[in-house]
């Protein structure tokens, strides 16, 4: 496989900001979602994805496509909500994980009903697992339409890790690139994580990266390397 495989695979998003958008099959429909406004099945609507997965970006583009305001906690009290103005686009961003007042939330949507507002929710988990009380914005909160980003698949892991380090303005081998997505947990967060590792390992070293390299550094993090010499592989 050739870095130029690596990295045509994968179609770009035009950047918003300072990186692409990545898409492949478990983000594809999370994509689909931001398109489709305003023709939402559903005016609020939850966007799930692990750490990493790129729902900030998304919420980015929706944010760039809608003209959303992103709430934070502070602003985001019934006062406020109620001097919004009909059919406005909203963001709020990591509820399952920052203190928003329970109240409000409930209340923005239900306005979201009566004045057609758009809101994207973003979290890390199905609502469901969240630690909310109010048992209305619970049960409100379960009963959204939902968008899940899944595990990334092998094209996207490797094109990922291949931009990392781009990013940091290394160009490796694809063994490296190979070695890495066998033997790391396959998340987005993961990936980020490993070639950090490596690159300090090297610097640290004054070592060129090479796949030698890569194997000691992920046993050095506590990986086995089974997955590389053909043992478990990944579910």
């Amino acid at each position: 496989m050739t870095l130029a495989q690596l990295t045509l695979d994968l179609p770009h998003r035009a950047a918003l900001g300072a990186e692409d958008f990545l898409v492949s099959d478990c983000n594809l429909a999370a994509v689909r979602l931001v398109d489709s406004w305003p023709g939402w099945h559903g005016n609020v609507q939850l966007l799930i994805g692990p750490a990493a997965s790129g729902k900030t970006h998304l919420a980015r583009v929706f944010q760039a496509l809608s003209g959303a305001r992103a709430l934070e906690p502070a602003s985001l009290d019934i006062h406020a909500i109620d001097t919004m103005g009909e059919g406005m686009a909203l963001v709020v961003e990591d509820a399952d994980r920052t203190a928003y007042d329970e109240r409000a939330l409930f209340h923005l949507l239900n306005l979201a009903r009566e004045k057609g507002l758009y809101v994207l929710i973003t979290g890390r988990s199905a609502p469901s697992r969240w630690t909310y009380t109010l048992p209305d914005l619970v049960s409100r909160l379960k009963a959204l339409p939902g968008t899940e980003i899944g595990t990334p698949d092998e094209a996207l892991l490797k094109t990922v890790l291949l931009k990392q380090f781009a990013d940091r303005q290394i160009i490796v081998d694809p063994k490296v690139i190979e070695v890495l997505a066998l033997n790391i947990e396959r998340s987005l967060a993961a990936a980020s994580a490993a070639v950090a590792a490596v690159d300090r390992a090297a610097l640290a070293t004054g070592r060129k990266i090479t796949r030698q390299l890569v194997l000691e550094v992920l046993d050095a993090e506590g990986n086995d390397g089974s997955r590389e010499e053909g043992g478990a592989g990944l579910d």
